[in-house]
């Protein structure tokens, strides 16, 4: 085990493809590591802490920022598929033959696109509170979707309790203690994502959820072992989007969390952990 930790592992620096990215990895560095890509407007520091440490007592766990988030360098672009392109660059940087993906929400659609086009690289993967292209209510953010974003809250964190977390007593309370884990990496926290991010990143999920003929073919070429995760009540990207994907992708499994809404893997982090490690540890079926 490497002594770091998500609140101690240090900021290092690649170069790729004209991009200097930031990353942080520490966990296991037994077997294949774990590439997590994060959601909207995210940085390094908006994962929890109880997901990256807990999967990375079995592996090592690598969180960056791509192109133009945060303290990356470069443009953010306005579409997955350049955007998927700039992850492949970064793990081909690291020197990683193959690794396990994880994509949350936008970094679900990341995830899609990179199990597609590099095949070889993508042992696994895991997509949560996340959907296909053309996907329900996907071609722009969903009315809720936009009454959340649109409000100011008097404490900036607290719109992560809206944007992930249900209305019950239950989850808030879940979505506080999240609140709390969220903000205990004290020292090299990351600048928040600038003022150019949510734009171009907004232009990219529209050219993703844009109507089209046939939009889940092209699931069905994802062969990788996937494990779709949500809750039952995402109001991001709507639930009955993670079992169109689970549908059309070949060999997918879902797990659907009680009470939930898009981060369903924050309410539950010990349940979730144990739900991708028991399948990243999975033997492939016969």
């Amino acid at each position: 085990m490497t002594r770091h930790t998500h609140h101690t592992a240090p900021t290092q620096y690649v170069e790729a493809n004209g991009i200097r990215f930031a990353y942080r990895r520490f966990g296991n560095p037994q077997g294949v590591p774990l590439i997590m890509n994060i959601h909207f407007t995210g940085t390094m520091d908006h994962w929890d802490p109880a997901v990256s440490d807990g999967l990375a007592q079995g592996r090592e766990v690598i969180l960056f920022n791509n192109a133009g988030i945060s303290s990356s360098s470069g443009t953010v672009p306005e579409s997955i598929e350049e955007m998927a392109a700039n992850a492949a660059a970064f793990i081909d940087a690291l020197e990683l033959k193959q690794v396990d993906v994880l994509g949350f929400s936008m970094g679900g659609l990341i995830a899609q696109q990179l199990a597609l086009t590099r095949p070889p690289l993508v042992r696994r993967l895991i997509l949560v509170g996340t959907g296909p292209r053309s996907g329900e209510g996907m071609a722009s953010l969903t009315p809720e979707a936009q009454e959340i974003f649109g409000v100011s809250y008097d404490e900036p964190d607290h719109l992560w309790l809206r944007v992930h977390f249900a209305p019950s007593a239950a989850s808030q309370t879940a979505g506080r203690a999240f609140l709390e884990r969220f903000r205990l990496r004290k020292e090299n926290r990351d600048p928040e994502a600038n003022d150019k991010v949510a734009p171009a990143q907004l232009a990219a999920l529209a050219k993703w959820g844009a109507a089209r003929e046939n939009p889940y073919a092209y699931l069905e070429a994802i062969t990788q072992p996937t494990l779709v995760v949500n809750g039952d009540n995402d109001v991001i990207i709507y639930s009955i989007n993670s079992w169109i994907l689970q549908q059309h992708i070949p060999d997918a499994q879902l797990i659907i969390y009680p009470d939930a809404n898009h981060g369903s893997l924050y309410q539950y982090p010990e349940r979730f952990v144990t739900h991708v490690a028991q399948f990243l540890s999975e033997r492939p079926y016969a």
